[in-house]
Parts: C-alpha cells; sequence; structure tokens
C-alpha cells in the first residue's frame, strides 16, 4: 500500500507540468495519460461543441497556449510560461507588444499577502491578457518598456470530459466526480482525478460489484453543468450516492462538505467513515461549497453527492498558488484519500438490508457462532453480532444498523458472512 501512494505521487509528477484549462489540448493530454497509465481503456471521451446550449450556460472557446513571456528593459525574461504554466492567466488573448510599466501594471496580478507565491488567475468569459507574478518579483520592476507576448489561441472547438461506467449487478450507481482543469498545482487539482483513476482501477478489478459506478473527470462548473444537461435524467433515476473528490493528497485534515440537506445516503455512509477512521475530521456547511457540489446538488437536479476531501479548497494557504505543488501533496496524503474512499466504497458494497430468520435470539453454540472461551475480544465479538441481530428486522440497513450500535460497519463483515452461512439472516429486496 506504501508503493500505491508513491505511485500514486509519480503520476501527479508526470501531470504536474500540463497547462490545463476548461477546455484544451492539456485537458486532453491528462485525460489520455490517466487513461493510459491505469490501463482505463473502458474511459470513453466526449467533446461537446463551443456554443452548445447547456441549461442556462453555454459551451465557450475553446483556448490552447503555446508560450508567453515579458521581456523586461534590460532585457531580462520574466513571467516565463514555460518556467511556471501559472504565470498567464487563464484564457488569456494573443499578445505582442510593447507597453510601459504603468500599463504593464493594469496586467499584473499578484499577492502582497503571500510574496513569494504566483496567483492562479483566469478570466474565461470575458476576454483579457494578463500575468501572475510574486509580488517580490513585481516590486523589482523598473521604468522603461516591456515587450508582452502570448501565443494563445481563443476559436471555436469543444470541452472535453471522459466518463468511465463500470458496471454491478445492480443498475443502481454509485456516481463519482472529479475534475482536471487546473494548470500547475498539486491538491487543488491533481489529488482529486489521479485518487479517482486509482480507486477506477480497483473496482474494474473486482470479481463482481453490486452498484454499476458512473466516474466522470471533467472541468469544473462548466463540465459538470454540460454533463448534467446530458445525462442528468438518467442520473436522477439511478445514482444512490455521489462524491466530489477534490484536494485530496495532502497530510493536514480530513474534511467533508455535505449534500443539500446533508441526509443522503452519501452523507451517512462518508460520515460513518471518517468518524471511525478520522474521528478529528472537519465538517464543513453546505454554505462553505465551492465545487461541482454545487451543480450536482442544485435546485431541479438534487442528487444525493457530497464532497470527501483532505485540506477543503479555499481552507489552507497554499491553494490556487505555486505553492500548491508537489511537497504539498504527499505519497501518504494521497494514499489517505485513497483509503477513504476506497472504504466508502467498500462499507456501501456492504449495505443491504437483513431480516432474522428465527424469533428470538438464535442458539449460536449449536452452530458453532458461540465461543468456547470467554475473552474480552471474543466478548466483543458476540456482543456485536447479537446487538446487529437484534436490529435486523428488515427495516433498517447495516449501515443504519452499524450506526446504531456504535461499530464500524467493516467490522462486521465476518459477522454477516457467518450469520449469513449459518441460515440466520435473509435479504429484504
Amino acid at each position: 500500500m506504501v508503493n500505491l501512494g508513491v505511485d500514486m505521487h509519480k503520476l501527479c509528477e508526470r501531470l504536474f507540468p500540463i497547462c490545463r484549462s476548461i477546455t484544451g489540448d492539456g485537458f486532453r493530454e491528462s485525460l489520455d495519460i490517466l487513461r493510459n497509465e491505469l490501463d482505463l481503456q473502458d474511459l470513453k471521451t466526449f467533446e461537446i461543441l463551443t456554443g452548445t446550449k447547456c441549461f442556462d450556460w453555454e459551451i465557450p472557446r475553446e483556448w490552447n497556449i503555446r508560450d508567453a513571456y515579458i521581456i523586461a528593459p534590460d532585457g531580462t525574461k520574466i513571467c516565463n510560461f514555460k518556467a511556471s504554466n501559472l504565470h498567464v492567466v487563464g484564457y488569456s488573448t494573443p499578445v505582442d507588444k510593447e507597453v510601459s510599466l504603468e500599463e504593464l501594471q493594469e496586467h499584473l496580478y499578484s499577492l502582497p499577502e503571500q510574496p513569494d507565491a504566483i496567483p492562479y488567475i483566469t478570466s474565461y468569459y470575458k476576454e483579457r491578457w494578463g500575468f501572475c507574478i510574486s509580488e517580490v518579483e513585481r516590486e523589482k520592476l523598473i521604468s522603461g518598456q516591456y515587450r508582452v507576448y502570448i501565443d494563445s489561441d481563443l476559436k471555436d472547438g469543444s470541452l472535453t470530459y471522459g466518463e468511465l461506467i463500470i458496471p454491478g449487478e445492480s443498475k443502481d450507481e454509485i456516481f463519482i466526480s472529479t475534475y482536471l482543469c487546473h494548470p500547475s498545482m498539486a491538491n487543488n487539482e491533481l489529488s482529486g482525478p489521479v485518487v479517482t483513476a486509482f480507486i477506477a482501477n480497483w473496482l474494474s478489478s473486482l470479481q463482481s460489484r453490486k452498484y454499476t459506478y458512473r466516474i466522470v473527470i471533467i472541468p469544473e462548473t462548466i463540465g459538470s453543468i454540460a454533463y448534467l444537461s446530458r445525462n442528468y435524467k438518467t442520473m436522477k433515476e439511478r445514482v444512490v450516492a455521489g462524491f466530489n473528490i477534490s484536494c485530496i493528497g495532502d497530510d493536514r485534515a480530513y474534511s467533508y462538505l455535505p449534500s443539500k440537506e446533508g441526509n443522503t445516503l452519501a452523507d451517512t455512509v462518508a460520515t460513518h467513515v471518517l468518524k471511525y477512521s478520522h474521528p478529528d475530521y472537519i465538517r464543513y456547511s453546505f454554505l462553505e461549497r465551492q465545487s461541482d457540489e454545487r451543480q450536482y446538488c442544485s435546485s431541479g437536479i438534487d442528487l444525493p453527492v457530497c464532497s470527501v476531501m483532505r485540506s477543503k479548497y479555499g481552507c489552507y494557504p497554499e491553494y490556487h498558488t505555486s505553492l500548491d505543488d508537489l511537497k504539498l501533496v504527499t505519497p501518504s496524503g494521497l494514499l489517505g484519500g485513497y483509503n477513504v474512499l476506497k472504504k466508502i466504497l467498500e462499507s456501501l458494497e456492504m449495505n443491504e438490508t437483513l431480516c432474522t430468520t428465527v424469533l428470538c435470539e438464535p442458539q449460536l453454540g449449536k452452530r458453532g457462532l458461540y465461543p468456547t472461551i470467554s475473552t474480552k475480544e471474543s466478548n466483543s465479538i458476540v456482543k456485536d453480532m447479537m446487538n446487529f441481530l437484534a436490529y435486523c428486522d428488515g427495516s433498517k440497513t447495516n449501515l443504519e444498523i452499524a450506526e446504531k450500535i456504535n461499530a464500524p460497519i467493516w467490522t462486521l463483515e465476518d459477522t454477516i458472512k457467518k450469520l449469513k452461512e449459518a441460515n440466520l439472516l435473509r435479504t429484504v429486496a
């Protein structure tokens, strides 16, 4: 498992230099790498043309960039795109001209409160050009003429997204969504799609699955809106639980943001797993949402989707800056995020409604289910078994019972298996 964390971090390293945006070749290249590195050949690519209406939105023009920089009066090259793609405002229009320092300042963005950081700035829906620079470097600028150069295209094209459907025994679906539209940032970008891709690889390897899994890798906001515009009717019929996966690769915290009402199966299983595996997790309010749960839980869509994270977007100092790098995201951080999501899905897979087949308590001893030697451990096992049976009346799911008897659902797996083998439990349709 340690190697799994290292493997995820290596994939982050490979993806990190690529300049991604809500459209463009960087997104496509990154999606192809995820598909090929993890042998997810059923991960399909879809394109939606510029101008396509998606509810109240419209697919924007496609943006691609090859190079950008500023030449200072002394000939020094600054804000070099090839050194850091964060130096260019996302969706900048092409420009090649000389400007004064005064005019240049109107197109520069920096963070005085974080003087060493390059900020991440975008302008998707209003045409402009701009550069991002650390405050330290900005203060060094001298009077004179500067050459500004951005070699980019903004023209009709398409928006790209990936979809992977992993079939299960049921048509009921578990939905997992992550986004791939940010340039070189590690936690608020690469951790989500990388952990999700590794989860998809694990799900695909299972011999059987109760649920069907719908996994999407999209550009944030416009991507979820576009995807819903094509699929929301089917999703409202089939999705029983969904998870927005973002910022899941650092070592600091575990975080949870609920669905709109906070009472869905997704909320129940996410809080159950976090409560027992990381009891110090941070619970946020739905009012603090900023990612694609805004679309999935919007009025009229109302999907059962919550967000599971390590340090929540917008709540750690490196967020949306060049400081969100491959040192912030670690192999152990990625592995921790992966394990929580895996445990959530395993808990859903073993969640069902059961009913006892006998009246009163069953005689466990004659079935070899009662320990012949009493120990602290055996007493705990018997207690959980009897408590579980007490609530198996066909009205509660395994997850609801686990919550009721204060036991992690995964610790009941062997008990449930033995009770089924002894014909003491039956499944309620």
